[in-house]
């Protein structure tokens, strides 16, 4: 049907109310329920768009009172669906409709592929809505639930979709509640409780699930509370949660600073570790590369998070990222500075941080390296505020000597004076550089002449061996100051320099740590230089091959440049203008962008090689293992053949019997070597024709037995009649099963049956194939699914060792996963797991186990 959604159409936006499920079976679909009944009695308009009560006696209760949507069946591969209908809840237009299960995925004839697709255009039809989803089907989740439990979620939701929605409230519960209500029947039937409590509802999966939804729900809320802050322009610090965050600037101290901060964040529930070292806007680093990456390391291990940013006021930085991140606590280390350096150069960037700290408490710890800092750095730039003091001190540090001097006119000569004031010019030289010092020399030599030199408070000076002292002390300061200038500019090209070879020893290790060199080199180039954005463009096409964008906003003011990186690439960087001293390093910068391009090249053609390298390797293996397997069974066959039509002996019916017995197997096995063939080479190509279908299990079972070369094996099925159908394509699932049981046989004990049974969990129905033989050890578990293995065992008539790696494929191309355990109490159990088909999401969808 056809649908105005133009926004004239539209009174307003649907809100969307989100139950989030730690783990099935919490109690999402109750909760949704008991709000419904609530805002019910209130005198809204409730309708049930789709609810699945999976047989739970407590949440069919919730249902009576409310008024049900008739669903939609629709057909898939002869088998029915019910459905959510749209269309329906569309014309009936209630307030708010409940819809369960928004990760499900729609069987095709529907408007849209997913569920949560169809809220959103309810959402857009003025109608609020109320959905349910656990945790383990949100997108960014989805590969980190399946190493937890082992279990791959192919039904999922974009987590964007969630995190628009107007309120969410979890749904949890203790792992081990949810575990005794589910011995109670509460949640499963009871022939699935036991499957499910040694699987997927093992206290550890349960107790990781709940921690995740625990994060997610207190990620979302933060990111409410900073907008929230942004919208009403709330700068202050509130202490809702600790964020301790650490200044590192890659000195010895940092290990010292990190420890102590991870204890403050320790102390209270929640609290945040951030670790920021602030590099300089010029390029260079400005601490030892190799201590801030071993300092790094630190930080992620104790659980936090490592940062840098760009500025050259440290205080002013420091205070902007504490006060971005809403940090409560800020560490710094005490200065390694001593005493004469800090009177020189005034205070230091703790003291300057506490000033201007405001309401973040600031930690000053003292470690064994404070005051242990040599001299002022000669390699330092003067910066305008130690130019200005260098100014000052030439024209204060001579008077005062002067006064100090007067006190003890009678007890030292006039040497000691011009050494004394001497000494004086060469610290203004230290602090202010040349010109600060000629003007303290100027000033010394008046202040020397007109108080020092007879006859006093003259500018007359009577002997000429004064004239000569004031002239050598003239000359002499003047040297000295020059000298020191310039021993101070040689000193900051040879600091230069450092930082360079720094700066480019760490790229070129960025280029050796191999994957994903490209992204990070751009991140580095950016934070380094700090602009705001640096690309990485295709100079043929104009499209970006990779980006590195900071947090600022994009201003019309910002400058572009622009450098080659190879013949076929150019890296704009856009913010600030670099001066010509940086294009230097800018130039190498790209040098090693090109590099890493080359490796990603050279490392696509290697990738590109290997399948040819693994196909060249299997005909090996093939060639080598052909010419016994396939030669045994053919001699074998030809052989019987052969002597039932030569006429020099003449066959009694049983002989001829036995022959064509023998000459039968032979075949057999032969056919099923040259199929197992030509399906592994199938599933190398990638070119397997697959056609899923839902599949009883039991059929499959006594299809797969009927073609065992030993079809009177001792094999007992169990609970096969009781698990639903799987999707699967029946053949392959025959040859799978066939060929487990045929390795379980080989390797049962004698006189045991092997057993295959099976139980059902969710949307997966595992089936185990078990033997009482020796087993496997826990590090050759892998190498039996390897083609060609037989672990050692040298008798070739056992076949080409192609069974179990050619039964993993299929599996694995059926949506499904083939893997060993242990039998309690010795042997080897093959744990075959595949989709169920009613709740497979490809496609009929799953139906969530809420």
């Amino acid at each position: 049907m056809s649908r105005d959604l133009t926004p004239g159409s539209l009174k307003r936006q649907g809100q969307l109310k989100v139950y989030l499920g730690s783990a099935p079976g919490v109690g999402k679909t109750y909760r949704m329920l008991d709000e419904a009944h609530r805002r019910q009695d209130r005198g809204t308009d409730v309708v049930v768009g789709f609810i699945e009560c999976h047989g739970r006696r407590h949440t069919e209760n919730l249902l009576q009172g409310l008024e049900l949507i008739p669903r939609l069946t629709r057909r898939y591969r002869d088998t029915d669906f019910p459905e959510m209908d749209l269309d329906a809840i569309l014309t009936r237009r209630p307030q708010v409709v409940l819809v369960d299960e928004l990760a499900h995925t729609n069987i095709p004839g529907g408007s849209h592929a997913k569920r949560w697709q169809d809220v959103e255009e309810l959402l857009a039809a003025g109608i609020d809505v109320i959905t349910t989803v656990n945790i383990q089907h949100l997108e960014s989740l989805n590969d980190v639930v399946q190493k937890i439990t082992g279990t791959p979620q192919r039904e999922t939701v974009p987590d964007e979709v969630v995190r628009r929605a107007d309120q969410i409230e979890l749904v949890d519960m203790a792992p081990q509640a949810l575990r005794r209500r589910m011995a109670h029947g509460n949640v499963y039937k009871a022939e699935k409780v036991d499957a499910a409590l040694t699987n997927y509802f093992r206290v550890g999966n349960l107790t990781a699930l709940r921690e995740l939804a625990l994060l997610w729900v207190a990620g979302r809320v933060d990111e409410g509370l900073r907008d929230y802050r942004a919208e009403h322009n709330i700068d202050r610090v509130w202490e809702t949660r600790e964020r301790v965050v650490v200044a590192l600037t890659g000195g010895p101290e940092g290990e010292t600073l990190i420890r102590r901060a991870a204890r403050i964040a320790d102390r209270t529930a929640g609290g945040e570790l951030l670790a920021v070292h602030v590099t300089r806007s010029d390029g260079l680093a400005g601490a030892s590369p190799g201590a801030l990456a071993q300092q790094r390391q630190l930080v992620e291990s104790l659980g936090g998070i490592y940062h840098v940013v760009v500025g050259d006021d440290i205080p002013t930085a420091l205070l902007s990222f504490a006060r971005a991140h809403h940090a409560t606590q800020l560490v710094l280390g005490t200065s390694r500075r001593g005493r004469i350096n800090r009177f020189l150069t005034g205070p230091g960037i703790g003291e300057t941080t506490v000033d201007a700290s405001e309401d973040i408490d600031v930690h000053m710890v003292t470690h064994e390296f404070t005051g242990r800092g040599r001299l002022p750095s000669l390699g330092r730039r003067h910066s305008p505020r130690r130019t200005i003091a260098g100014y000052l001190a030439g024209l204060a540090l001579p008077v005062l000597l002067t006064v100090f001097l007067s006190l003890f006119r009678h007890a030292i000569n006039l040497t000691t004076d011009a050494l004394i004031f001497q000494l004086g010019v060469v610290a203004v030289a230290l602090l202010g550089g040349a010109v600060s010092a000629l003007v303290a020399s100027l000033i010394a030599s008046l202040l020397l002449n007109y108080y020092f030199i007879p006859p006093l408070h003259t500018f007359t000076i009577d002997q000429p061996n004064n004239i000569v002292a004031l002239l050598v002390f003239a000359a002499v300061a003047l040297t000295v100051s020059s000298v020191v200038d310039r021993a101070s500019r040689l000193a900051a090209r040879g600091a230069r320099a450092t930082a360079e070879a720094e700066t480019l020893s760490t790229l070129a290790g960025s280029v050796l740590r191999g994957a994903d060199a490209v992204p990070a080199l751009l991140e580095k180039t950016r934070t380094a230089f700090g602009m705001h954005s640096v690309a990485l463009l295709n100079r043929t096409t104009g499209e970006a091959i990779a980006r590195s964008d900071g947090d600022s906003e994009a201003a019309d003011d910002h400058d572009v440049s622009e450098v080659a990186v190879n013949a076929g690439a150019l890296m704009v960087l856009v913010g600030r203008r670099l001066p010509a001293s940086d294009q230097r390093v800018l130039t190498a910068f790209a040098a090693h962008i090109a590099a890493a391009l080359e490796r990603d090249r050279l490392a696509t053609v290697a990738a590109e090689i290997e399948p040819i390298k693994a196909a060249d390797k299997m005909r090996t293996a093939l060639l080598a293992a052909v010419s016994h397997d396939l030669r045994t069974p053919l001699a074998a066959a030809l052989a019987s053949i052969g002597s039932l039509r030569s006429s020099d002996v003449e066959f009694s019916p049983e002989d001829q019997t036995e022959l064509l017995d023998l000459a039968d197997e032979s075949l057999v096995k032969l056919t099923r070597l040259v199929d197992n063939l030509l399906d592994m080479s199938r599933l190398q190509a990638g070119v397997l024709t697959l056609h899923l279908a839902p599949t009883e299990l039991i059929d499959a079972l006594a299809r797969a037995m009927d073609s065992l070369t030993r079809p009177d094996a001792a094999v007992q099925p169990l609970d096969l009649d009781t698990v639903p159908a799987v999707l699967a394509d029946p053949p392959l699932l025959e040859r799978v099963l066939a060929n487990v049981i045929t390795n379980a046989l080989r390797h049962n004990a004698p006189g045991a049956p092997v057993l295959v049974t099976a139980s059902h969990h969710q949307d997966r129905v595992e089936v185990r194939v078990i033997d009482r033989g020796p087993g496997i050890a826990p590090e050759d578990r892998e190498q039996v699914f390897l083609p060609f293995q037989r672990l050692g065992d040298n008798d070739n008539t056992t076949g080409l060792g192609l069974g179990l790696a050619l039964s993993r494929g299929l599996a694995e191309a059926m949506g499904g996963t083939l893997d060993v355990e242990d039998t309690p109490g010795g042997g080897t159990t093959m744990l075959l797991v595949l989709p169920a088909a009613a709740e497979s999401a490809e496609p009929p969808a799953a139906q969530e186990e809420q």
